[in-house]
């Protein structure tokens, strides 16, 4: 178990540093975002392995892989990058305290299950490992979104559809506490016609767990999945779930567009008329307004303890999956003490520190 451990974080260190460095850099001038990942990667560490086992006895990681094949579902690339790198960089901060608290096997081992069921057992683990191929959606998924693929022949209608993209991107951004994760992109899925497809799933746009989602509660829907067919893109996609395109102004390259709803009694697909693009926009902007002067209000300890949240329930859609989400402790911070959360708490946005390309991204385990 110490050398399959030592193997996989060997495996993510260089991913994730690249992942970190290619990234654009943000600096939120509204949400001291980096104290709340750091106190959400510490909590991450304390608490996953338990929660993780917990998880694993109710339904196999591996099974749990599988229900990231459906739009909508949070099992998706995103998040399994998280569940190991917020537990390796909880690690970074808290091992060189006490490394005795390393628990990595159970972390990685269930992170690689997990993985490899979303990857359709194609051999690799990660986008990283495919050259930014994402395709968890099987034709069963396909058929209907692309049948569903409305043309886009007019500036009018594709500048409707950039509205409707942009709006509800920037809106799950704020909702989810400055973190890019309400929306996922997967593909590039190739069509007969020579055409690409990308799919993007909007996740939980309506009140949720997440308690300050009240202002949510008049937008329509829960989860939207939009089907974009492109002509003349490259495309690939990060493990962040964050499409790369050439050229960069892919919407310019938008041909086709249907969008779909899950929020069915079976979650499965249902058309969104298209007429209601608008409708959905005005709703969406008047929760964003909304939600932006309910932060503005907050104290920085308020903002931290909800993106704290956020990050610290990447574990909870597969939770979800196995039926005992309402059996685990979602609250954070709960394993920090009060001197190590405010000091956590404490950190400066300005002074995060660039990662050393040079340098070992995560350390290995110490000798048995």
């Amino acid at each position: 178990m110490h050398a399959k451990a030592d193997e996989l974080i060997a495996y993510h260190g260089p991913i994730a540093q690249a992942l970190t460095i290619e990234r654009t850099s943000y600096r939120s001038q509204l949400i001291p975002v980096t104290p709340y990942i750091l106190v959400a990667c510490a909590e991450s560490f304390l608490r996953y392995p338990e929660m993780m086992k917990a998880i694993d006895a109710a339904r196999p990681a591996g099974d749990i892989g599988l229900t990231g094949h459906r739009p909508g579902s949070n099992v998706n690339s995103v998040y399994l990058w998280s569940i190991a790198n917020f537990w390796l960089l909880g690690r970074k901060i808290l091992t060189t305290a006490d490394p005795s608290l390393d628990d990595a096997f159970t972390v990685m081992d269930f992170w690689e299950r997990a993985a490899m069921a979303f990857r359709r057992q194609d051999g690799t683990r990660q986008a990283w490992d495919a050259g930014g191929i994402v395709r968890p959606y099987g034709n069963d998924v396909l058929a209907p979104l692309v049948e569903g693929v409305v043309p886009v022949v007019t500036d009018a209608f594709r500048t409707q559809i950039k509205k409707f993209n942009a709006t509800l991107v920037n809106y799950l951004f704020l909702l989810y506490f400055d973190t890019r994760v309400g929306s996922g992109d997967t593909g590039p899925y190739p069509l007969p016609d020579g055409r690409v497809l990308l799919v993007r799933d909007f996740y939980r746009m309506s009140q949720s767990d997440f308690w300050w989602s009240d202002v949510a509660r008049e937008v329509p829907y829960h989860n939207l999945t939009a089907a974009l067919v492109l002509d003349g893109v490259d495309l690939r996609v990060t493990d962040f779930g964050t499409a790369v395109t050439t050229p960069e102004d892919y919407l310019d390259r938008l041909v086709g567009f249907s969008l779909y709803t899950t929020d069915t009694p079976q979650r499965s697909l249902e058309l969104v008329p298209l007429g209601e693009l608008d409708d959905i926009v005005a709703v969406v902007r008047d929760a964003n307004r909304q939600h932006y002067r309910n932060i503005a209000a907050m104290s920085r300890d308020e903002m931290i303890r909800c993106g704290a949240y956020v990050y610290f329930t990447f574990l909870r859609p597969f939770a979800d999956a196995a039926g005992v989400a309402g059996d685990l402790d979602w609250s954070v911070p709960s394993a920090l003490n009060d001197q190590m959360y405010e000091l956590l708490a404490a950190f400066d946005d300005e002074a995060a520190p660039t990662p050393d390309p040079d340098a070992e991204y995560y350390a290995p385990l110490s000798v048995p």
